[in-house]
């Protein structure tokens, strides 16, 4: 999709959006022939500018007839912008308008580049494997100017336009099907962010055997596809920020469960259990893009997780890359052995101080949470706050959970270090706190459990059905929060 900003429109658009706040419908006065039409018809249709609310109709403007929509922004606040920019594109995407413009009109000039940031959000969708596709189900939205006077907005639009660019990489990771994304195809996707200034470099197999990764690659010894762990490093300091912030992600990219075999209804939702390495992808991805000021490297742990003869077994015992042993009771509790190692090479590798991790990596928080929050684990109350803080800013919201000692004792094992899985209840906490040990002393960590909020099965207010890029703009804003 094509954004452009300008004081007037290049011709005369197919569509034109208007934003209106909440009981402002009376003081607007619409730069069109028809405006007093337009505003009255809107009233009686019950319009009243809340967040999301669209009214649309034609109107003649000269010889042409026009499209217009007025969506509502509610109070105006950053997060009812989003909305009402994605608001606009869910009606007029598929709607046989070509071009549309946005006006700025009555806006801050932030204003009209959060409204412009949603639009930009909600056109992402994936049609390339759909061949047979009706005429009127296809999007004909192909160019969106931005009207404003001053061109102010356009300011902070780069910045917002880089990190719906890394939106887009992960909705892309999390959408492909497990065929065309695993672990080597997922690296040679992220090769792009060379492009951007992001230096990758890839363990194989054989380096992670070397280092002693005992429990990732006992996750992966059941597939055809080996494993890979990424590591994707973006320095806008110069220097100046000698630590890195460390973002490591979990990337199954398709788990059956191993030996403990999923149930067959739903498993081809598995394809998205990359989630985590796919919204690490994406920050890195917007960070690059904005030229943030930080020091960051983000980390993905990429396995397939299948049942062949050669997959492990439960009851088998793994030694990981900290030496810690661990009895696997269930082979579909495999994120946590993905990201055990993967936590300790990059803590061991890039010396940080501060480490998010991020997974898709239980069902059990989707019980306790369902679809509306990730979860929030972590060793550091300010690091929980920020990380909650940004959230709640972004519009991906969090929910912190606990994490005590007295949930250790579900996942003792009596020949091991550890069991990979506790007992029925806290299935979430547990795995944090299996987690946990893997933390070096003084490191600030926290764990995010993103599996309720990586896939949605129906539209949201900057997302098509299907992949939601969540996790995204929690971290570029915490980025920007506390590194910049």
């Amino acid at each position: 999709m094509k954004f452009t900003f300008a004081a007037r429109p290049d011709g005369t658009p197919d569509a034109m959006a208007f934003a209106v706040g909440k009981d402002g419908l009376s003081a607007l006065q619409l730069p069109l022939e028809q405006s007093v039409l337009i505003t009255t018809a809107a009233a009686a249709a019950r319009f009243e500018g809340k967040t999301g609310q669209t009214f649309q109709t034609f109107v003649s403007e000269g010889d042409d007839v026009v499209q217009i929509i007025l969506t509502g922004i509610g109070s105006g606040k950053r997060q009812d912008m989003e909305t009402a920019g994605g608001a606009i594109i869910a009606k007029l995407m598929t709607s046989g308008a070509r071009h549309l413009a946005i006006s700025g009109q009555g806006l801050k000039a932030d204003q009209t580049a959060r409204l412009a940031f949603g639009a930009k959000l909600r056109t992402w969708r994936i049609d390339k494997y759909r061949t047979t596709m009706p005429e009127n189900q296809k999007p004909t939205l192909e160019a969106i100017t931005v009207l404003d006077d001053d061109l102010g907005s356009s300011k902070g639009w780069q910045d917002l336009s880089a990190v719906a660019d890394g939106v887009s990489l992960t909705r892309e990771l999390v959408s492909e099907p497990a065929n065309v994304i695993y672990p080597e195809s997922f690296v040679a996707r992220c090769e792009e962010l060379k492009d951007l200034g992001v230096e990758i470099s890839v363990l194989g197999q054989d380096e992670m055997e070397k280092l002693g990764m005992g429990a990732l690659l006992g996750v992966s010894q059941g597939s055809v596809r080996p494993p890979r762990m990424l590591a994707m490093r973006w320095d806008g300091t110069g220097g100046a920020q000698k630590k890195p912030l460390a973002l490591v992600g979990k990337g199954v990219t398709f788990d059956t469960g191993g030996i403990s075999l999923k149930p067959p209804g739903g498993m081809e939702d598995m394809k998205w259990d990359m989630g985590g390495a796919g919204a690490v992808a994406g920050t890195m991805k917007a960070l690059a893009g904005r030229k943030a000021k930080a020091h960051v490297v983000g980390i993905c742990g990429l396995v397939e997780n299948m049942p062949d003869g050669n997959a492990q077994r439960p009851g088998d015992v793994v030694t990981s890359m900290s030496g810690q042993t661990i009895e696997v009771i269930n082979t579909d509790a495999e994120g946590r052995l993905v990201l055990c190692d993967a936590l300790h090479w990059t803590q061991e590798t890039f010396e940080p101080e501060v480490v998010i991790n991020l997974a898709t990596l239980t069902g059990a928080i989707i019980v306790s949470l369902g679809n509306e929050h990730a979860g929030c684990f972590s060793n550091d109350d300010s690091l929980s706050e920020k990380l909650l803080d940004a959230g709640k800013n972004a519009g991906d919201p969090l929910w912190r959970f606990p994490l005590t000692a007295a949930y250790d004792k579900q996942i003792n094992s009596p020949i091991a270090d550890m069991k990979n899985v506790g007992g029925k209840g806290a299935g979430s906490i547990t795995a944090a706190q299996f987690l946990q040990r893997y933390i070096q002393d003084g490191v600030k960590w926290a764990h995010l459990d993103i599996a309720g909020m990586v896939w949605a099965d129906k539209p949201g207010p900057v997302w098509d059905k299907g992949a939601t890029g969540f996790g995204v703009r929690l971290l570029d804003q915490y980025v920007a929060d506390n590194f910049e």
